[in-house]
């Protein structure tokens, strides 16, 4: 059976069945570029197309949270990715409120990561590109046909290639989920606000003074020195604007003007751009043989940082379920457990940057909150709670009753070998096993083992998925031979290949 997606009706040649690829991307932002590095350890054949000729050049600086510098030290790319970043406290992200970090947070990465936005997309694609991902850039996907045994897709420069699947992470605006006919849901945006970096022409001394003196002052907005000269400017715009299209210098002057009576000099910006408050989130997150991640799936305001962050933690989820469709050996229903997983996460997220804009409003119901909400954080639980909720190490997946511990990530914790994120570079399984009883022996082309009566762990054996959440806790063999079936499918020599 063939289900059409494209503007073009045409059938496929004979030849267009053919698959020269495993896994078509769309897009080659950070989410794109992850999954592919991801679908490559398992030598899954990736092409990335991405409609930009060259990534983005503006030095807009993004956050990694606690939960992506993790995921990143993984996969061995942190100590490639640290000195691009800057390291600040892992506290004042949930609606601006200032409060420091809780203590003894639980990661071995407890801080947040500033770096510039090119510099994790570029060091993101070269480590795709590494790992043997091809991407072309200058072309975006124009249509697909998918059938049961794979995807045609149309490229804008004409070209029609074969795939086993198609995965958009093209972005709010996807052109797959809009061919793929995914409705997204949600609020449309109501108010729009400015961001750039650029210099000012009056000292800090009169900026200070002159936003002392405003009675009241948005929370949408600052100007704060980014270093040699230039600002970071966050202003409310005047009106709406086309979204695609970046703002000029004059909408942050007349918008300046507006709030403090004065442009500050603002002139030779570094970049510009605009965003709105709109929150969608996409119905479902896979059709047959398409998938979506990033914000192909989900947007939400900016407000906490979360968005680069969503899509690439969408990534790693994702990319071992496809990588274990494509070569085999997936169970029937594992790929449907990344819609059953990633979805809420990104529900939660759309909630709480719906509470945190609340939480900025100038009404006096929403301050009125916002003081109490204040109080309330300097309960070391709430903030605690708070802080996990936006950086992403409170996500624990439903895997079922079970131990506390189930479902969650395991943090990076010492074993005899170091550290154990350093044991899942190569985004396979792991068994990390007290007892010393305990095997994967049907399982050696998916999952690692390490006997380790010393772990800092207080269970007996844990079984960890590729993206390093628990899966299984004890220490009964038949029990655990379950668990490795539902994640990692039937021992060695004992299934059919199947995509």
């Amino acid at each position: 059976m063939r289900t059409s997606f494209t503007g073009d009706p045409s059938p496929a040649s004979d030849a267009d069945h053919a698959p020269a690829y495993d896994v078509v991307i769309a897009g080659c932002g950070p989410t794109g570029a992850m999954l592919a590095a991801e679908l490559r350890l398992h030598d899954v054949r990736v092409l990335v197309v991405d409609k930009e000729t060259e990534p983005k050049s503006f030095v807009r600086i993004v956050g990694l949270h606690i939960r992506s510098i993790e995921l990143m030290a993984m996969r061995g790319l942190l100590e490639r990715i640290l000195p691009h970043g800057r390291r600040r406290p892992a506290g004042g992200f949930f609606a601006a409120i200032d409060k420091p970090a809780p203590t003894g947070l639980d990661s071995a990465h407890a801080y947040l990561l500033g770096i510039p936005q090119p510099v994790i997309e570029r060091l993101l694609e070269e480590h795709a590109t590494e790992l043997g991902a091809q991407v072309r850039r200058g072309c975006a996907v124009a249509g697909f046909e998918q059938d049961d045994e794979g995807v045609t897709v149309e490229l804008s420069d004409g070209l029609r290639l074969r795939s086993r699947y198609l995965v958009g992470c093209d972005g709010a605006r996807s052109t797959v989920r809009k061919l793929l006919g995914v409705g997204f849901p949600g609020e449309p945006s109501r108010n729009e606000t400015l961001m750039g970096e650029m210099h000012v022409g009056v000292p800090q001394e009169e900026i200070t003074a002159t936003m002392a003196g405003i009675r009241e002052t948005p929370r949408s907005f600052w100007l704060r020195p980014f270093g040699g000269g230039v600002y970071s400017v966050l202003v409310p715009a005047l009106g709406t604007g086309d979204r695609a299209e970046p703002p000029t210098l004059e909408d942050f002057r007349q918008a300046l003007r507006a709030i403090a009576g004065t442009d500050f000099g603002v002139h030779s910006p570094r970049w510009l751009s605009r965003f709105g408050d709109a929150t969608r989130l996409a119905e479902r997150y896979r059709a047959g043989r398409v998938l979506l991640a990033g914000d192909a799936a989900h947007i939400h305001p900016p407000i906490g940082g979360q968005g680069l962050n969503l899509g690439v933690q969408d990534a790693v989820n994702l990319g071992w379920k496809l990588a274990a469709q494509v070569r085999g050996w997936a169970p029937d229903t594992l790929l449907d457990t990344y819609q059953a997983e990633r979805r809420p996460v990104a529900a939660d997220v759309l909630d709480n940057t719906r509470a945190q804009r609340e939480l900025m409003s100038p009404e006096p119901g929403a301050q009125a909150v916002r003081r109490l909400l204040t109080e309330l954080m300097d309960f070391e639980e709430v903030n605690r709670y708070l802080i996990e909720k936006i950086t992403a190490i409170g996500v624990r997946y439903d895997f079922g009753e079970g131990p506390g511990l189930l479902g969650r990530r395991l943090p990076d914790i010492e074993v005899k070998q170091g550290r154990l994120y350093d044991l899942l570079r190569r985004g396979r399984g792991l068994l990390l096993d007290r007892t010393g009883r305990l095997t994967a022996g049907g399982w050696p082309d998916r999952v690692d083992h390490l006997a380790d009566p010393a772990a800092a762990l207080d269970v007996p054996g844990v079984l960890l998925r590729p993206d390093g959440h628990v899966a299984w806790i004890g220490d009964d063999q038949r029990d655990l031979d379950v668990h490795l079936r539902r994640w990692f499918g039937e021992p060695a020599g004992s299934r059919g290949d199947r995509s």
